[in-house]
């Protein structure tokens, strides 16, 4: 009997990469697409036919009509968001409800999770992490204390679990003397929200994914975020609330490792990250206002300025040894067609000593840079690779170089369109 296979597509660096895009490419060449971790707080843009979408929680794989999409247990849910985000697809004339199948196993996001959320940024003072208020530390939170709500919950004595949880989010809040707060209409709609998603199939989608395993299905997994936001391996305090690494695909979507094949590392041709936490390649001069400029680099989400700077050869090596990284997918590439010299993080130096392993804390890290030629052209227009100036064709294999791991895939634009699989030997 042959054996599915799962493939994971994963952020490296500080997310934003495009994943979005990526899986919808990819789609028409898998079965299934499983969202493994992360909530609302991930905004992945899709762009195609003149169109755009901004997808926060429903896999991305949701625009092709014959596959089946399932947000898994390791994930977090907010019903009203669920709810405006489907709707909007609904009203596109996607049709969801026989195609996207959420995990009983999943947890809820409650409007007093997100008022905790602000609650516990603002008890941090001056220290605060940059979170996006979307209350997903504190849904995580209550998960690892096994006091949290599953979308399970929704279908047995629901709102007696729920107005006990609230109270409890009340009282820790009076606590914390965070009292100034209405969610009376947050509140309606995140009730309707349940109402809305108890007509989709809450499915037990860790039997449902290895029944498709066993039929011969393949699986793309599909990340949120980045390795450098994972809770164990990022930059700690400055992260996400889940893991949002290779590890994360086993136990967000309830898979043995033995089933990953391919492991898709996603990455910008330059850097960029969104709220606080240390950020060695940051350029706060006209070169950082022209990245963001070029890359429209504004969270898709939240509309926050993204930081940015150039690319990262000491979190790209970390995030590849610690996900198993197969192959390499290089976004933005011509956000730099404009540079007459490109530059490269190749080490860190701290304290006077030069690093080039990704150290404990980044803090005080600066970085140690090497100059590349810019191709000075327009990429967007091109189809193939045999098209590509040389400058670029030798900032890719400086990059492989380095980074020891092919770069497979490029893209050239934010269309669909604008992804070119480049020819292996």
């Amino acid at each position: 009997m042959k054996k599915g296979r799962v493939d994971a597509l994963l952020g490296i660096v500080f997310g934003d990469e495009g994943k979005g895009k990526v899986v919808d490419v990819f789609t028409p060449r898998y079965d299934v697409v499983a969202r493994f971790a992360g909530g609302p707080n991930a905004g992945h843009t899709i762009i195609f036919e003149g169109k755009k979408f901004v997808l926060r929680s429903i896999p991305s794989g949701i625009f092709a009509e014959d596959k089946i999409n399932i947000i898994g247990n390791g994930c977090v849910i907010a019903p009203d968001l669920f709810m405006a985000e489907a709707k909007e697809l609904e009203n596109a004339g996607y049709d969801l409800k026989s195609r996207l199948h959420i995990s009983k196993r999943a947890h809820l996001i409650l409007p007093t999770h997100r008022v905790l959320d602000r609650a516990y940024e603002a008890a941090k003072g001056k220290n605060k992490v940059g979170t996006t208020g979307k209350g997903i530390g504190p849904t995580y939170s209550e998960k690892a204390s096994r006091t949290g709500l599953r979308v399970g919950d929704i279908l047995e004595n629901f709102m007696e679990k729920y107005n006990a949880l609230k109270a409890r989010h009340e009282q820790i809040l009076r606590d914390l003397n965070f009292t100034e707060y209405d969610i009376t209409e947050e509140e309606k709609a995140w009730l309707e929200g349940i109402e809305y998603m108890s007509t989709f199939p809450l499915t037990d989608t860790e039997v449902e994914i290895n029944k498709y395993l066993r039929e011969g299905k393949s699986i793309l997994a599909e990340g949120a975020q980045g390795t450098m936001l994972d809770i164990d391996h990022g930059t700690y305090p400055f992260v996400s609330s889940s893991n949002t690494t290779s590890g994360g695909v086993c136990t967000g979507l309830g898979i043995g490792p033995n089933v990953i094949k391919e492991v898709y590392g996603i990455f910008k041709a330059y850097s960029t990250r969104v709220g606080a936490g240390p950020f060695p390649v940051e350029l706060f001069d006209e070169t950082g206002n022209t990245l963001r400029r070029i890359g429209n680099e504004y969270g898709a989400v939240t509309g926050r300025d993204r930081r940015c700077g150039w690319v990262d050869l000491v979190a790209l090596k970390y995030a590849i040894m610690i996900n198993g990284v197969t192959q390499l997918i290089m976004m933005k590439s011509d956000v730099l067609d404009t540079f007459d010299t490109i530059k490269a993080c190749v080490a860190y130096k701290k304290n006077g000593e030069i690093l080039e392993d990704m150290p404990f804390e980044t803090e005080g890290c600066e970085a140690v840079y090497k100059e590349i030629p810019g191709w000075k052209c327009d990429l967007t227009k091109m189809t193939s690779e045999e098209e590509f100036p040389q400058a670029f064709k030798d900032y890719i294999k400086f990059l492989e170089d380095e980074l020891e791991t092919p770069i497979t895939i490029l893209s050239v634009g934010p269309d669909r369109a604008q992804t070119i699989e480049r020819i292996k030997a």
